[in-house]
């Protein structure tokens, strides 16, 4: 079976992108991007948290700490890549701002077509070999096909047929889930999922990492005074990243070497790792956010009794 996923790795990365998109833009109206002017404030500061300052505090630790250079890559693709369609529902389950969310995630999925490639280049060039090119014209392109035309492609289901678009986004999420799975399971049987060569110490690195950006999320959101579902929405933003995106930017990057080879093995490994790592860190904030909500509830209860 290894050797079969390694032949149609990147088609298998390809469709799973586009079924997430698809799902997104299926339960996607105008109207949702409203936050962008009914909150400017919250979303320029989570704009801002993700796109300048996430990049920042990526590049300051790629600086600072002797990485592995699969690690770096992987750390690296993280930065650069948004937030994902998976933060929008965390965000709905921390009783945050799902507006807020989805606006940040759809207007940083837009630009990530030119930030992508730029993000990528400042960050790995000390970690990939002199004659590495990174491909960013075939970025670009692959971000324009799997991110926006599905989108585009999923909110035209929604207008065109509502009382279907629901049920087709729930089908593309149960594909983007299977083929998940298939990048799991096929990576650990072609050998790329070596536990001895990430180590501990590279997990801790990564879960460091997660708690870093969560902190630029939350720290940035309640220095500007917003609200806390607010805060929620950044803060989640900002640490649950598109890690579907950043699976084929890996796939796209390494493609050429795509049988063996232990960096891009091991930048695979910290993209999963930190998709994990960062999914178990939000269960905390999404808690804070029940209670917050239901005691904001008691009391405006009591204030009106």
């Amino acid at each position: 079976m290894g050797a079969l996923y390694v032949e149609y790795e990147y088609a298998i990365t390809f469709a799973q992108l586009m079924m997430a998109m698809f799902a997104m833009g299926a339960t996607l109206h105008m109207r949702d991007f409203r936050a962008v002017i009914v909150l400017p404030r919250s979303f320029l500061v989570g704009l801002g948290a993700q796109m300048v300052l996430v990049p920042i505090v990526a590049y300051v630790l790629l600086q600072v700490v002797d990485l592995d250079p699969g690690v770096a890559i992987g750390l690296a693709i993280i930065a650069a890549v948004p937030g994902g369609t998976v933060s929008n529902v965390f965000t709905y389950a921390g009783k945050g701002d799902v507006a807020l969310s989805i606006a940040l995630t759809a207007v940083t999925s837009l630009a990530c077509v030119v930030t992508v490639p730029f993000v990528l280049e400042w960050l790995v060039g000390a970690y990939v070999a002199a004659d590495f090119s990174l491909p960013r014209g075939r970025i670009a392109l692959e971000i324009v096909v799997t991110l926006l035309v599905p989108l585009a492609i999923g909110m035209a289901v929604l207008r065109r047929w509502p009382e279907r678009a629901a049920q087709l986004s729930r089908l593309a999420l149960a594909i983007t889930a299977v083929l998940i799975g298939v990048i799991v399971v096929g990576s650990a049987a072609s050998g790329r999922l070596d536990v001895e060569a990430m180590g501990f110490a590279n997990l801790a690195v990564v879960t460091v990492v997660v708690l870093l950006l969560a902190g630029v999320g939350m720290v940035t959101t309640m220095a500007a005074r917003r609200p806390w579902p607010d805060v929620v929405a950044v803060t989640i933003e900002t640490t649950v990243r598109n890690t579907n995106l950043g699976l084929l930017v890996r796939t796209s990057m390494f493609t050429a070497v795509a049988a063996a080879d232990p960096v891009a093995d091991l930048a695979l490994f910290t993209l999963l790792a930190y998709a994990a790592i960062s999914f178990a860190a939000v269960v905390p904030l999404i808690v804070t956010g029940r209670r917050v909500a239901i005691l904001g509830g008691v009391r405006l209860r009591r204030s009106t009794t």
